[in-house]
């Protein structure tokens, strides 16, 4: 199967491109290497992936429609695992425009330049479980209305969502949309909470801490996450939304705690109160995921927190 992998040198997108390639997939990747955080480091995974025959990147801007078409006239994909957006809850308050910029309008680029050609047959994205907000329905389960978007970031995404389902009843678009909960692992963007906790059990970095630790996420492996997108690739569902966690929800202080075990120091850690764009608790009710996807999340939040350290510690030494 020839895929294209948005956001292929960012994390959780570097992650499933070595996947697919070292499942005999061939692979395109498509980033735009931008400076939300360092682009050294995407071009680190991109080093990575580059070390397979059946891969090959393209430096692109999904924003970019006419160059997202061109790029679909010259390649003939058979699934689209759109990966590539702009992260992160806090800074989507700060930059709204820009991330329904990239989130939403760039999602349609992609989701045009795939109706436009004969040999696409699925495309999968990357959605949130922070399209949920508030919601009083614990475990979140996918049939929510998620109509109280707590941020911009997760209000794109689920517009998103919405706009795959009028492609797929218009334009018979196979879209299959994912509902990452709390994914954490190797590869990690230096923005997320693992990472900081690990910079600051390491290097003293102070870092905060919302609501003294006391809110639950649904931390979930990377291997696990990627794992079921490569199925949803397989299975073109007509439309569908589907959540991909654990469905074991842990403290954030049970978190903060594990880390500082295995780094045997404490993190320099700053409480501050909850902010407005942050929900308590996210919980992922995974059984239409193991319905449609045969899924099964493999990996302990125990387990993954050690093989995070560990990937963290060797590559902090080079």
């Amino acid at each position: 199967m020839k895929v294209l992998v948005t956001g292929a040198a960012g994390f959780i997108g570097s992650n499933l491109a070595e996947k697919l390639l070292q499942g005999g997939d061939e692979v395109v990747g498509l980033d735009n290497f931008n400076d939300y955080y360092n682009p050294r480091k995407k071009r680190v995974n991109e080093k990575r992936l580059a070390t397979y025959p059946n891969f090959k990147m393209i430096e692109a801007d999904i924003r970019s429609r006419q160059r997202m078409f061109e790029i679909f006239e010259q390649e003939s994909f058979e699934a689209i695992a759109h990966l590539a957006a702009m992260a992160g809850v806090r800074n989507a308050v700060k930059h709204p425009d820009l991330y329904v910029e990239v989130d939403l309008n760039g999602t349609q680029h992609l989701m045009d330049a795939a109706r436009n050609s004969n040999s696409v047959q699925n495309f999968v994205f990357a959605s949130t479980s922070s399209v949920y907000g508030n919601t009083k329905q614990i475990p979140f389960v996918e049939t929510d209305p998620c109509d109280r978007p707590l941020q911009p970031y997760a209000a794109a995404k689920r517009a998103a969502e919405m706009l795959g389902y009028a492609y797929h009843h218009l334009f018979d678009l196979n879209f299959t949309a994912i509902r990452f909960f709390t994914v954490y692992g190797p590869n990690g963007r230096p923005d997320m909470m693992a990472y900081l906790l690990a910079e600051s059990v390491t290097k003293g970095i102070q870092i905060p801490l919302y609501n003294g630790g006391q809110m639950y996420r649904d931390w979930t492996y990377v291997d696990d996450i990627t794992d079921g997108v490569v199925a949803a690739l397989r299975r073109p569902l007509g439309y569908e939304i589907i959540n991909l966690g654990r469905g074991e929800p842990t403290l954030l202080l049970d978190f903060v705690q594990m880390i500082e075990t295995l780094a045997g120091r404490k993190a320099n850690v700053i409480h501050k109160p909850k902010l407005a764009a942050d929900f308590l608790r996210n919980e992922a009710d995974i059984s239409k995921a193991q319905t449609l996807l045969d899924y099964q999340p493999k990996v302990s939040v125990n387990e993954g927190v050690s093989k995070f350290w560990d990937w963290y510690s060797k590559s902090a030494e080079t």
